[in-house]
């Protein structure tokens, strides 16, 4: 079914044939701001929001957005601005939770879409949780997975990954000049050969230009290293959407991932009657259990029935 048009999108980039053949669905792009978003937008049906994390694309939902699709939704899947086939800016600081809300949900309100599930992982949780408290009435339903939505309480904890992010010189050498953050995408897998040679070429290729690297350090600088960090205040507005949301929620967990495999005890504090799918999976659980996440979307968008 042809998408529906819009005023201010233009074609999307090409793509070479290799990587054509996995993404064979339709894309757009939509300019807001100073900035163009990247955007698959596939099916018909209830709509389906799909937002990936660090350091990851639209590619990263390829298996889910069809299964989606076959089962009667549309599916809309943005890259985040600076990563995938969206704009790239040059500025650190550019990259903020409330910028990439805002770029998200005025994607939402450009395409007028009403009656959204939202379905969050890694960054992609608290970026649709601000979507969802910029637009409240458009959210009826939401699945979360290998992510979270809460400020921390006390002084952070991080992992090596995100200490080493705040480290002078090096973290430009790590994340930037040797690209760690798709290199390194295999090691916090459950099963390490889900994302392989050839899944990592595609995940590589938006970011196959040392300029363009901005986004994967500044992602991981936007995970808090103190409480007087500006996140912070953007998590807390999060938080208090998600304590009073009332529509249907699940969680899907992969738990052999090392980065965000213990947020699900505070995901499961946050949404205290939200039934969980725990898997073997690792943090980009998209490429290894994708049945569990549609299963999952399902449910919420038949109004929180379990599906069999």
């Amino acid at each position: 079914m042809a998408i529906p048009q819009v005023d201010g999108m233009q074609p999307p980039p090409l793509l070479p044939d290799w990587l054509a053949e996995e993404l064979p669905f339709q894309r757009r792009v939509f300019r807001h701001g100073d900035h163009a978003i990247h955007f698959v937008d596939e099916g018909a049906g209830p709509p389906v929001l799909l937002q990936h994390g660090n350091p990851t694309w639209c590619f990263l939902w390829r298996k889910v957005i069809r299964l989606l699709v076959d089962c009667g939704f549309r599916v809309i899947a943005p890259d985040l601005v600076g990563l995938g086939l969206s704009d790239k800016p040059r500025e650190l600081g550019v990259h903020t939770l409330p910028f990439h809300g805002d770029q998200v949900a005025a994607l939402v309100d450009a395409l007028g879409l009403d009656g959204l599930t939202i379905v969050g992982q890694d960054w992609g949780g608290p970026i649709l949780g601000t979507v969802a408290a910029l637009r409240p009435g458009l959210v009826r339903g939401a699945v979360f997975a290998n992510t979270s939505l809460m400020p921390p309480r006390r002084p952070p904890r991080l992992t090596w990954f995100h200490r080493l992010s705040h480290l002078p010189v090096a973290s430009d050498v790590f994340f930037r000049y040797l690209n760690l953050t798709v290199a390194m995408m295999d090691r916090v897998q459950g099963d390490p050969a889900s994302i392989g040679p050839g899944q990592k070429r595609a995940y590589r290729y938006p970011l196959r230009r040392l300029a363009d690297r901005m986004a994967p350090l500044a992602l991981a600088r936007m995970v808090p290293d103190r409480l007087d960090h500006p996140s912070i205040a953007a998590l807390a507005r999060v938080e208090a959407w998600a304590v009073g949301f009332g529509g249907p929620v699940r969680l899907v967990w992969g738990t052999r991932d090392p980065i965000m495999g213990p947020a699900l005890r505070g995901m499961r504090r946050l949404f205290p009657h939200a039934p969980v799918t725990e898997t073997a999976a690792g943090h980009f659980l998209q490429e290894e259990v994708p049945e569990a996440m549609v299963k999952a979307v399902v449910e919420v968008a038949s109004g929180g029935r379990r599906t069999t």
